[in-house]
């Protein structure tokens, strides 16, 4: 993708599919991609065997404003734990040996993904 500008909802699908593709493409298996509730949503909830991984997903055109990973702070890292809290309560289909919070961040084409990011 150019630097041009972008409607930020089509820039996210861009970077969520590349980065589902990433995992899909390790053996994961998408569990649910962009799971809502009333305080937020979860971008990519996968898992590989009874483990779970909640990544969020960070797509940026340029650097003008941070790295895509830079928009991860504190106050977003604990809703992020919230939401998750609340999936698995109400919608996980396993009851799992563990969860993994993961940040990706996605710049053109260039997929940077840290694990156990939280």
């Amino acid at each position: 993708m150019s630097n041009s500008r972008f409607d930020p909802r089509k820039l996210g699908a861009y970077g969520e599919n590349l980065v589902t593709q990433w995992y899909l493409d390790r053996g994961y298996c998408v569990l649910a991609r962009n799971w809502r509730c009333r305080s937020g949503e979860l971008d990519i909830i996968l898992a590989k065997g009874r483990h779970i991984v909640i990544c969020e997903v960070k797509t940026r055109s340029s650097e003008r404003y941070g790295t895509p990973l830079e928009a991860v702070g504190p106050a977003k890292r604990k809703k992020l734990r919230s939401l998750a809290a609340q999936w698995l309560r109400d919608e996980a289909p396993f009851k799992p040996d563990s969860v993994r919070f993961d940040v990706a961040g996605v710049m053109g084409r260039k997929i940077q993904v840290i694990e156990s990011a939280l």
